[in-house]
């Protein structure tokens, strides 16, 4: 692991018990000029090569997350560490072997040090599902969950769960659920953790940025992903 240290951050005021993962379709050393630019930052990068680089030191607050929302928090920064891996396709494609070895292992010690929650690992698009999409659907979540990384689902656990509302299941899983169109995102941003089978491929990664909401959301009236949205559902429970 090398470092490159960020100047925008704060002093940590919140006791950290979220992980965030990101990705950004650029290379780590551009990353770091745009982040820069914007005035963000993150703890951690993996670069194209699989390389682990330290942005912000864990004890302070990083400027990543954005406005979002989980589970009744917002403004996530503050509680939260935050990874970028880069991924030319924004997500949209596998991911490199080395990048997701380093994942894994640097995952694995944040959460042992904090003892966080299963439930509140989860990607930048689940907690900005109108604003973002990454880590994108090929993000490995339930191969991570077998490491201790997140929960994933059984799908024969559906048949505990009675409710049918999406909204209401969203809810119970962690998304903000507050308006219909958020629904209507947090929805797709659920697909793009746990049902990427129902999420479209966007080539062009500047239409992406500027829209990741879904061009068709006839998807919430399938049987499957229902049964889906109601096993992930008893998981979180």
């Amino acid at each position: 692991m090398r470092e490159k240290l960020s100047a925008y951050y704060e002093e940590r005021q919140t006791p950290v018990d979220m992980l965030v993962f990101h990705c950004s379709a650029f290379e780590g050393e551009k990353l770091l000029q745009v982040l820069d630019e914007y005035h963000c930052s993150c703890h951690y990068m993996i670069d194209e090569n699989g390389e682990i680089i330290r942005v912000v030191d864990e004890g302070k607050v990083a400027y990543h997350a954005g406005k979002s929302w989980w589970r009744g928090q917002e403004s996530l920064n503050r509680n939260s560490i935050g990874i970028e891996i880069c991924h030319p396709l924004l997500g949209q494609s596998p991911y490199l072997e080395k990048q997701i070895e380093k994942v894994t292992s640097l995952a694995q010690n944040i959460i042992q040090k904090y003892q966080i929650s299963p439930k509140n690992v989860v990607g930048h698009s689940d907690i900005a599902p109108e604003r973002k999409a990454d880590p994108g659907k090929d993000f490995p979540w339930e191969r991570l969950a077998c490491q201790g990384i997140g929960l994933w689902y059984s799908p024969e656990e559906a048949k505990h769960v009675k409710e049918n509302d999406v909204a209401l299941l969203l809810s119970e899983i962690g998304y903000n659920v507050s308006r219909l169109e958020l629904v209507k995102a947090a929805a797709y941003a659920f697909c793009r953790h746990f049902a990427p089978q129902f999420v479209a491929v966007e080539p062009d990664i500047s239409a992406l940025i500027e829209n990741v909401g879904a061009k068709d959301f006839s998807f919430m009236e399938k049987d499957e992903f229902l049964q889906i949205l109601k096993a992930v559902a008893f998981a979180y429970r």
